[in-house]
């Protein structure tokens, strides 16, 4: 509890630490922890101390309704504040000490938020939406001496540019809490109803929703459930057509060249290989590390015929490369192709297939959360190159004709 002679100020004893000096403090969890009114209350403790300037952000605010406004106006006159502040449409400011609260979109205002000046709070609401693009531009900004950032959220998925960040890896000067409604003293009784029937139904979104767990495999996620990382036993190469596939590297992206076989409905990845930064001179020894590439038919990303036309030469390893055909919807296909069998199985030793496997989804809708048939094109190298290796049995419109498949 924090006293003067005029407030006194309840915090969950989980946000006491905000209270401490440190570049970033973050607070994430699931819902009901009672994390943006906790960051509320320190915000009006700050502007009652002094002429601190409050920038409450995030990363779509397309009007002011969007914003924390209205929940720190409730909170100020909840506590009976309403004479010591002048709650402007789109500002808020402490009568006594001058203290601003200003709100900002960060997405739509990247180049005014970058020409603020003497910034000593920014508080960042909603956090798991905030791109890498704002967050490079954001802590540079905010360079006042002693200045904090704030952030509050629920967590998404673990590839999030927060959750990799700020949860995943840690900047220095940071204080970081996870807290739940089990932490917080004041949890409605409303609140609580829907936990525990969310809870009695799908412990999942329970575990996600209520006690901040990342989704590994989110309705989003391109492949999810169908991926099995399992140690297997590759069968009698003289029952079984392995099938390879190779993803051109370019700038920071990687090549890659992958080894799968279809079994009894399964796909089975058994070998990868992946090479950064990789000259055209390198690429041989490369493929050489998976087995049986020096003599398979190798199907590759067509765009880059220089590529294949080298590694076919003599001298360059006489690899049997072919560019695998394109067409309107090929990608997509490819997906629908791949997501036709049981399982997807990847052998443990393939840990860029593995990481893909949870990174590769669809756009979602940064605003309403809709899930858009439009795979985003980054972490897909390894799943490019196996679209390619299954060319032979992939058609337009996704018709599986291949006898093996069926199998």
């Amino acid at each position: 509890m924090l006293t003067n002679p005029k407030i006194d100020i309840k915090f969950p004893p989980k946000f006491r630490c905000i209270f401490q000096p440190a570049r970033y403090k973050v607070f994430y969890g699931g819902r009901g922890s009672g994390k943006s009114h906790s960051v509320a209350r320190y915000l009006v403790v700050r502007a009652l101390q002094g002429p601190v300037r409050i920038l409450c952000a995030r990363e779509f605010q397309n009007s002011i309704q969007d914003s924390v406004h209205k929940l720190i106006s409730d909170l100020i006159k909840g506590l009976g504040l309403s004479a010591q502040f002048e709650i402007q449409r789109s500002t808020i400011r402490c009568k006594p000490t001058g203290a601003e609260m200003m709100f900002a979109g960060i997405a739509q205002n990247i180049e005014s938020i970058k020409s603020m000046e003497g910034i000593d709070i920014v508080w960042v609401e909603e956090a798991e939406r905030v791109s890498n693009l704002s967050w490079d531009v954001l802590p540079p900004t905010i360079r006042k001496p002693g200045s904090e950032i704030i952030l509050t959220f629920n967590p998404r998925f673990v590839t999030d540019p927060t959750y990799m960040r700020f949860i995943a890896s840690c900047p220095p000067n940071t204080i970081r809490e996870k807290v739940n409604y089990t932490e917080n003293p004041y949890f409605p009784d409303v609140l609580k109803q829907e936990m525990e029937f969310t809870k009695s139904i799908d412990l999942q979104k329970y575990r996600h929703v209520w006690e901040g767990e990342t989704r590994s495999f989110s309705d989003a996620c391109i492949f999810g459930a169908k991926v099995v990382v399992e140690e297997f036993t590759v069968p009698d190469p003289r029952s079984i057509v392995f099938r390879y596939g190779a993803d051109w590297g370019f700038a920071k992206d990687p090549t890659a060249l992958v080894r799968c076989y279809v079994d009894e409905g399964d796909l089975f990845i058994s070998h990868e290989a992946y090479g950064y930064g990789l000259d055209l001179k390198d690429i041989p020894a490369l493929f050489r590390t998976i087995p049986g590439a020096s003599r398979a038919k190798i199907w590759a990303d067509c765009s880059r015929p220089e590529t294949i036309s080298f590694l076919t030469m003599p001298e360059n390893g006489h690899f049997n490369i072919e560019g695998a055909p394109k067409w309107s919807g090929s990608v997509e296909d490819g997906i629908e192709f791949i997501r036709s069998f049981k399982r997807i199985v990847i052998h443990p030793r393939c840990k860029n297939l593995q990481y893909e496997a949870t990174a590769y989804r669809y756009k979602v809708d940064a605003v309403t959360e809709e899930i858009l048939p439009i795979p985003v094109d980054e972490h897909n190298h390894g799943f490019d190159a196996l679209r390619y290796a299954l060319n032979p049995l992939i058609t337009r419109g996704c018709t599986i004709y291949d006898k093996e498949v069926l199998a």
